[in-house]
């Protein structure tokens, strides 16, 4: 899984509440079960003109010059609700996002950010609003600096918001764990354990 320490990226507003997985990527973009080739589906009932077609709306923000590179999404209450897919994340993680900042987050949905590479933050729509319009007022300022080590976002007007995260989540993004991995950091542990184990239950180990 890619680190997570420092991020400048540009940020897009998609200031509406309940943006559920289907929206995200909706059940027709998911023709494969692997992580890759996903990321043509993100919001395609926005990006597209029509179902099933790749004819780009131009009045989608994704689609406009100025947020073709957007790897920070601001967005409403509840994001990422709806059914568990994980393709949602798979394909936000394959487009270019990194982050989603939002005053709440499908709790399923967050945890899949937290395990794929993708920092999900929580602030109030107030604080959120207010970077919007920020990002919003100059397409050439429209970017934004996550330090995940301080849990602080800056924007260039040296103005910053600090956010909250559990710090067994916040370690598990800055050292690229996903939950594999995070369980081979213990292999030395799992070896004493299954060495002694063997001496006091032989009869549990067929080899």
């Amino acid at each position: 899984m890619d680190k997570f320490d420092s991020h400048t990226g540009i940020a897009a507003a998609l200031l509406r509440p309940n943006i559920d997985t289907d929206t995200i990527i909706p059940s027709r973009e998911m023709t494969r079960v692997s992580r890759e080739g996903l990321k043509d589906g993100l919001f395609a009932a926005w990006r597209y003109t029509l179902p099933g077609s790749r004819e780009a709306n131009l009045n989608f923000i994704l689609n406009r010059p100025a947020y073709s590179n957007t790897s920070i999404i601001l967005s409403g209450d509840n994001f990422g609700c709806g059914s568990s897919r994980e393709h949602a994340v798979w394909a936000l993680k394959e487009y270019g996002i990194r982050a989603i900042i939002a005053p709440s987050f499908g709790s399923i949905f967050q945890n899949n950010c937290i395990r794929n590479g993708v920092l999900p933050i929580v602030l109030s729509n107030n604080m959120i609003k207010e970077m919007a319009d920020w990002v919003e007022k100059d397409p050439q300022h429209n970017y934004l600096i996550i330090a995940l080590p301080e849990q602080k976002i800056h924007w260039s007007t040296g103005k910053y918001f600090e956010f909250e995260l559990d710090e067994a989540e916040k370690n598990m993004l800055i050292k690229g764990l996903d939950a594999i991995s995070l369980t081979q950091v213990l292999d030395n542990k799992i070896d004493l354990f299954e060495q002694k184990d063997r001496l006091e239950r032989p009869w549990i180990y067929l080899d």
